[in-house]
């Protein structure tokens, strides 16, 4: 497969960075979480190709103080990503806080052909945010937390099950990025989410008639293992759930073969 490129443009007037490789067929678009870039996509870039965007607030696209940093932000800017890369119809990945791309594709359920979602953020009932966004979406208490937030505090908190280290390669990416800007984008996205607007978000999950497959981690402390099931249950297709015995939030860090189980079901 041709290698991977880095590539910029000015997209909805934000400058972006993104990551894309050539693939067979439907276009497929990444989108990462918290604190994450589109580099945490690398690996499955590789085995099926696609584009893996910095959000705004991330990486190195722009962090602009004005943009709409909550679900409906990133949903249209998402769009206009999409738009300008020429994609119609995409399979959609998602992780953690990718899971903003969930409401794109419900508005426009007839464009997505394939859903992987992969410990993401739930638009569902029945989910209370984990003690470190509760403290995100107290005003400053909040600042206070970021403010104080060392690379050795993020390297802990990031910790993978059984006290396994954050790859190195993967936090140094993150705390690189993690400046006023990417704070200001994590607290503003946080506090625009209470758990009801998680729950209005997701209401026409049903619509998502395509296949989708739902990998969790068994093990992950942020978002419990049920809302793999819930999630499976919400949308509107054949679905499949794969739960990963001794995985956390990126699961497929615990057990790469979570990679080729999510590109053999994309391709």
């Amino acid at each position: 497969m041709p290698p991977m490129e880095e590539r910029r443009a000015s997209i909805a007037g934000l400058d972006t960075r993104w990551f894309e490789a050539p693939g067979d067929g439907v276009p497929i678009l990444y989108v990462h979480g918290v604190p994450n870039t589109g580099r945490l996509w690398h690996a499955f870039l590789e085995r099926t190709g696609g584009l893996a965007p910095d959000l705004p607030g991330f990486g190195q696209s722009g962090k602009p103080n004005d943009f709409d940093y909550s679900i409906e932000g990133y949903s249209a800017w998402l769009s206009a990503f999409l738009d300008d890369r020429g994609v119609e119809a995409f399979r959609l990945v998602v992780h953690d806080w990718g899971a903003a791309a969930l409401a794109l594709a419900q508005a426009h359920p007839q464009r997505l052909e394939r859903l992987v979602l992969l410990d993401a953020v739930p638009l569902l009932p029945g989910y209370r945010w984990h003690r470190i966004a509760r403290l995100w979406r107290r005003p400053l208490a909040g600042e206070m937390a970021m403010g104080f937030t060392t690379k050795f505090a993020t390297r802990r908190l990031l910790a993978l099950p059984d006290g396994r280290p954050y790859p190195e390669n993967e936090l140094d990416e993150a705390w690189r990025h993690f400046d006023h800007g990417t704070q200001r984008a994590i607290l503003r996205l946080y506090r625009s989410a209470p758990e009801p607007a998680l729950e209005a978000a997701g209401a026409r999950l049903g619509e998502l008639r395509c296949p989708a497959l739902v990998v969790w981690g068994a093990s992950d402390p942020y978002l419990p293992e049920r809302f793999a099931h819930k999630y499976a249950g919400a949308l509107g297709g054949q679905e499949q759930v794969d739960v990963v015995s001794g995985a956390g939030h990126w699961p497929w860090l615990d057990d790469p073969a979570v990679v080729e189980r999510v590109a053999g079901f994309l391709t």
